[in-house]
């Protein structure tokens, strides 16, 4: 047997070792790298969606603080509202309040001016009386009472 020399033994070796790769190579190799393709792609895609997701983040925070913002701005806004109507109302109610002592205020001198009023008639009649009483003593007679009353109302009525 020569060490160096080619028989059939190695030739068939190299035959089905060129048969193992191409097997090898169709059925495990081919799978096994679109395997990892796939993975690489998901991994790829994973990432991809996590910057995504950052950016979104992101956004949204920027949003949400942007809303804060506008709802305090609109907080603010009721606040000044509701203090501002308030002053209205109040001022409102004080002028409802003027006019109400306004107008009880009138009421009672116009009261009053009736009650003057009638009180000096009271009085015109009294002094009337008294006058043609004083008169009739005077005079220890009996006078013409309806005749008198009226030189008596004109003289108090210049009163």
């Amino acid at each position: 047997m020569n060490p160096v020399g080619i028989n059939g033994t190695l030739i068939v070796q190299l035959v089905t070792f060129v048969i193992l790769v191409a097997l090898l190579y169709k059925y495990m190799y081919g799978p096994l790298r679109k395997v990892m393709d796939d993975r690489r792609a998901k991994i790829a895609d994973g990432l991809a969606a996590a910057e995504r997701g950052k950016e979104e983040m992101a956004l949204a925070q920027k949003r949400a603080t942007e809303l804060v913002r506008e709802a305090k701005d609109k907080a603010a806004e009721i606040i000044a509202n509701a203090e501002r109507r308030g002053v209205e109302l109040r001022e409102e109610a004080q002028g409802k309040a003027r006019e109400e002592a306004d107008r009880i205020i009138a009421s009672a001198r116009a009261e009053i001016d009736v009650e003057t009023n009638r009180a000096r008639e009271v009085l015109r009649g009294q002094v009337v009386e008294l006058v043609v009483n004083g008169t009739q003593r005077i005079l220890h007679r009996e006078i013409d009472d309806q005749a008198h009353r009226d030189i008596i109302d004109r003289m108090v009525g210049q009163l």
